[in-house]
């Protein structure tokens, strides 16, 4: 799963950044993760995403959520978690998740 969504990244020129996730991932890390990839357009293949507690998936979404807004709005700059960027419409995110 991981590397089929590196293989297409490479097959389309675009970098991808693999996460791995975990128990311990806070809304603050994701934000600030989320903010580099929406600046640079930068895919990213989040691994393992079920390790995320639900309280942080429901955060996450929202960030998410907000950059594709800001894409659909065919915007260059957006606000994100009251911080002003720019925003590369090629920015992707893909997750993969595990049994158990």
């Amino acid at each position: 799963k991981t590397e089929t969504v590196k293989d297409l990244a490479k097959a389309v020129a675009t970098q991808c950044v693999v996460f791995n996730c975990s128990e311990g991932l806070d809304v603050t890390a994701m934000g600030q993760f989320f903010k580099g990839l929406a600046s640079c357009g930068a895919w990213s293949c989040f691994d393992e995403f079920n390790r995320i507690s639900v309280e942080v998936l429901s955060v996450v979404a929202g960030q998410y959520l907000t950059i594709l807004d800001g894409i659909r709005s065919k915007k260059t700059l957006f606000t994100f978690e009251e911080d002003e960027i720019t925003l590369n419409p090629t920015v992707g995110a893909f997750i993969t998740m595990n049994p158990g």
